[in-house]
C-alpha cells in the first residue's frame, strides 16, 4: 500500500464524494464542500479551498455525528445531480433517553452554482439494536453502529463493536427505497425500522478498535479505527462482503500515520483518505480486486 499526501482539508468526521466533489461533515452537522480538481499535485500542504459550507437540515433538532457517510443508489427527482446522502447518529445522543442506536439520517442534497442545500427525507434506524443480536452486552462502549453502501448491489450494511465478544459483526440488508417508511410524530419524517427478518445475512470479524469513517467498494468495506496511536492505532480494515472475512489489515502508524483517521471513499478507483486534522491523501492499495 502506498499513501500519497495531496492537501489539506477542514477538520471533521467521514464524508463523500460525488463526481468532483468532496463533501466532509462533522459532528454538528456542519458540511464543506471542495473541488477534488482544483488541489495542488506538488505541494501536499496545500490548502484547498472550500466550494461552499453549510449545515445540513434541521441539525438543530436532528444532529448525525457523521461517522460514516455516504451517497446512495437513488435519486430523490429524476433531475437532481446527486444521488441520496446518507449519514448516522453514532454517538451524538448516547446520554438521551433514546440514544437512537443504530441511525441513518437521508437527505435530498441540490445544487445552486456553489451553493449546497439539504433537506432530510427519511430516518432509518435498526429495530433490534438493544438486543444482543445486535450488541453484545449492556456493557458494549460503542452499540452504536456504522453503514456502509453498496452502490453495485443496493445493499445496505450496518456493523457493530461488540465488546463482550470481541468481534464485530455485519449485518447485510436490501437498501430501503427513499420513500419506504412511515411518519414518526416526532420528527414528521418517514421513519424506516429494519427488523430481524429484514437481515438477509450476518456475520462476524475480528474487532475492529474504534470504528471511524467507512466506504463500500468492490464488494468489499473500508473501514478505518483507531485513535493517535497506540494501543488504539490509526488503522485501516479491508471486510469481504461476499465471503463475510477480512482481507485486509492495516496498520497506519506504519506508513507514518499518526493522526486518528476518519475520511475514506472512492472517486472512481481512486481512494481519497483523511484524518481528523484534515491531512488528505490518496492510498494506492496496488492490488487488482475482482
Amino acid at each position: 500500500m502506498k499513501i500519497t499526501h495531496i492537501g489539506r482539508i477542514c477538520i471533521g468526521q467521514d464524508g463523500a464524494i460525488w463526481g468532483d466533489y468532496l463533501f466532509r461533515l462533522d459532528g454538528d452537522g456542519r458540511t464543506a464542500v471542495y473541488n477534488l480538481k482544483e488541489y495542488n499535485k506538488v505541494d501536499p500542504v496545500y490548502n484547498l479551498e472550500k466550494v461552499c459550507e453549510f449545515y445540513l437540515d434541521r441539525a438543530s433538532e436532528i444532529m448525525p455525528h457523521s461517522n460514516a457517510v455516504m451517497f446512495g443508489t437513488e435519486y430523490y427527482d429524476e433531475n437532481d445531480e446527486f444521488p441520496l446522502l446518507y449519514t448516522n447518529i453514532y454517538n451524538n445522543y448516547r446520554n438521551e433517553q433514546d440514544p437512537m442506536l443504530g441511525t441513518c439520517c437521508v437527505y435530498r442534497l441540490q445544487r445552486d452554482g456553489n451553493n449546497f442545500t439539504t433537506k432530510l427525507i427519511q430516518i432509518i434506524r435498526i429495530g433490534f439494536a438493544e438486543d444482543e443480536f445486535w450488541r453484545s452486552s449492556i456493557n458494549d462502549l460503542r452499540p452504536f453502529g456504522n453503514f456502509a453502501i453498496d452502490r453495485d448491489t443496493g445493499k445496505y450494511y450496518g456493523f457493530v463493536m461488540r465488546e463482550g465478544t470481541r468481534n464485530t459483526r455485519y449485518f447485510e440488508f436490501h437498501l430501503p427505497k427513499y420513500y419506504d417508511g412511515e411518519i414518526d410524530e416526532k420528527t414528521g419524517v418517514k421513519t424506516v425500522v429494519l427488523k430481524k427478518e429484514d437481515v438477509i445475512k450476518h456475520f462476524d470479524c475480528e474487532f475492529h478498535r474504534y470504528i471511524q469513517g467507512a466506504c463500500c467498494k468492490y464488494g468489499r468495506i473500508f473501514s478505518t479505527e483507531g485513535f493517535n496511536g497506540y494501543p488504539d492505532p490509526p488503522a485501516l480494515r479491508i471486510i469481504n462482503v461476499k465471503t463475510g472475512e477480512q482481507e485486509a489489515y492495516f496498520d497506519l502508524v506504519k506508513y507514518d500515520m499518526h493522526i486518528e483517521p476518519e475520511l475514506i471513499d472512492f472517486m472512481g478507483d481512486t481512494c481519497y483518505y483523511a484524518d481528523a486534522y484534515g491531512d488528505l491523501c490518496i492510498i494506492d492499495f496496488e492490488t487488482k480486486w475482482n
